[in-house]
């Protein structure tokens, strides 16, 4: 009935419980698979600045076939680290597409964090080396470190990660719990970095290049995660001239990703490999890149994930929304 009806908030703490690796990978394979069938819709992307410093923006779409509809209300705010509070911010918002009602409110930010880490694990899968040994990690904080326990994840013959802070200087907090599972570096040269290494992550603010394009070797594979809004790169002027480039979305990608500084650049989606509609090709000399920019679906079939759970174990706060 529409006056009994109730409205499902899941908080932070809740989400980080019920995120288990495995099952967040599989919904963004999902999301991947849907979107390169076209069964799911990615509808156009808000991203706009605001007058307060911040970044806001709404990532939303549907699959109409499973019931499944809503956004996610996310951005930037990097005054929020004075405050001792987390600069990214996120809210995920799933709707029941009959009526227009909303069925959950989502804290955001652990989808955000685990569905793009998770992404970078499917692309590291399909594209780096199986004997993958040495990576660079550009970025401390948690996108960077969801990023590398994933790699760890999928690609176990690692042993030896250096990893390049804003300042150059060590990060505890980083290297905490990874003690003892694999070689951490903290570098002050980012390009000596990179020319030891068969993977290079890219998990920053987007603000500028972080390392020189000569610096790249011959089957070296880049996730790319931090450049995500107009004007926003990591990758320095001729990374991607010879490299094999991989998107979750063209369209996204060529107007918020790496590929925005050079969109004439040949590119294909990671759900058409994932489908088998193009042909994985990667010789072993290949540089590949996986330019990641987000796609909703990945939030709309992890929240539903979320979700799902919290219903089936009676978690998060039931609130009456009558209407």
């Amino acid at each position: 009935m529409r006056s009994d009806a109730r409205l499902l908030l899941v908080d932070k703490n809740v989400v980080e419980r019920l995120l288990v690796p495995d099952d967040v990978i599989a919904a963004v394979r999902e999301a991947f698979e849907l979107h390169s069938r076209r069964h799911g819709r990615v509808f156009p992307v808000v991203r706009e600045k605001l007058s307060t410093g911040g970044v806001f923006g709404i990532k939303s779409g549907d699959v109409g076939s499973q019931g499944l509809l809503g956004f996610k209300a996310a951005g930037f705010w990097p005054g929020n680290r004075s405050a001792g509070g987390e600069a990214h911010q996120a809210t995920v918002l799933l709707f029941d597409p009959a009526s227009g009602r909303p069925l959950c409110v989502i804290d955001g930010n652990a989808i955000t964090t685990a569905r793009t880490a998770a992404a970078g694990a499917i692309g590291l899968s399909l594209l780096s080396r199986q004997d993958s040994a040495v990576a660079t990690v550009f970025g401390t904080g948690n996108q960077a470190r969801a990023q590398l326990e994933f790699a760890l994840q999928a690609r176990p013959a690692l042993r030896k990660v250096h990893y390049v802070s804003s300042d150059r200087a060590p990060r505890l907090e980083f290297e905490a719990g990874l003690a003892g599972r694999i070689e951490l570096i903290c570098t002050e040269d980012a390009n000596a970095a990179v020319r030891q290494s068969d993977l290079v992550i890219t998990a920053t603010t987007g603000g500028k290049p972080l390392f020189e394009a000569g610096a790249l070797r011959a089957g070296t594979h880049l996730n790319c995660v931090g450049a995500d809004t107009r004007g926003k790169r990591e990758l320095p002027d001729g990374a991607l001239d010879t490299a094999r480039v991989v998107a979750d979305d063209l369209d996204q990608a060529r107007g918020l990703g790496e590929l925005q500084w050079m969109p004439q650049t040949p590119a294909v989606e990671i759900g058409d490999l994932l489908t088998g509609k193009i042909p994985l090709r990667r010789d072993p000399g290949d540089i590949t890149v996986f330019d990641m920019t987000g796609l909703a679906l990945q939030d709309l079939t992890v929240a539903r994930l979320v979700y799902r759970k919290a219903v089936e174990q009676d978690l998060g706060t039931s609130v009456a929304w009558p209407w």
